[in-house]
């Protein structure tokens, strides 16, 4: 699936509540619900960003992680989903944290 195909579907909110909830990742998926609402953002609109910050910010260190578990998952939407997500949740509890 094409990261353009996946950011299209998922600016859905019942296409991201669902991906959210098929990654069984219940952390992650409270930290995007709250790391989202920090930002205005639904979960929908914060899976749709994270996404696109990815393409834009990721290093090519970051790239080859996602790329090697995608080649490895069952399900490589939902690796690439998740991998992506902890990413940006990650960067942007870090990016909290120094504002404070």
């Amino acid at each position: 699936m094409q990261l353009g195909v996946l950011v299209a579907k998922l600016d859905d909110e019942s296409n991201a509540a669902s991906a959210l909830e098929a990654i069984g990742d219940v952390v992650l998926y409270c930290e995007v619900v709250a790391t989202g609402a920090r930002y205005d953002e639904t979960p929908a609109e914060y899976v749709s960003a994270a996404i696109r910050r990815y393409a834009t910010l990721a290093t090519d260190e970051d790239w080859v992680g996602l790329m090697s578990v995608v080649e490895r998952g069952d399900n490589p939407a939902q690796a690439m989903l998740q991998r992506i997500l902890r990413w940006a949740v990650n960067r942007d509890v870090a990016k909290a944290a120094r504002i404070r």
